[in-house]
């Protein structure tokens, strides 16, 4: 046998292998299902800012016109930067637009 036809033989047994590989993992059932659920007690104990965090990413594309979550998102940015100020508690999801003050747009990125 020359070099290539080894070559070819050794390509197509990998490849086999690797097939049957992924079948048995494929067919082999999962010991720990993986739960991608967000623990909501846990966070509301913690910190009720996470809280109103977790409340906004589930709202979706209603988020950024939801004025406690614009306000929730700016404390968190406060926090994160470390920026001095007062804390600012959640607000309830039945205030107005109007009576809470929107938050400072910068033009430079």
């Amino acid at each position: 046998m020359d070099g290539k036809t080894l070559a070819r033989i050794g390509a197509i047994v990998f490849v086999a292998f690797a097939i049957v590989a992924a079948v048995i993992d494929m067919n082999r059932p999962d010991a720990l299902q993986a739960d991608f659920t967000m623990p909501g007690p846990a966070i509301i104990a913690r910190d009720p800012l996470d809280a109103e965090l977790a409340r906004c990413s589930g709202l979706g594309e209603a988020g950024p016109r939801d004025p406690s979550c614009l306000k929730a998102w700016a404390e968190n940015r406060r926090r994160f930067l470390g920026q001095p100020g007062a804390a600012i508690a959640p607000t309830a999801p039945g205030d107005t637009p109007a009576s809470v003050p929107a938050p400072a747009m910068s033009g430079a990125r």
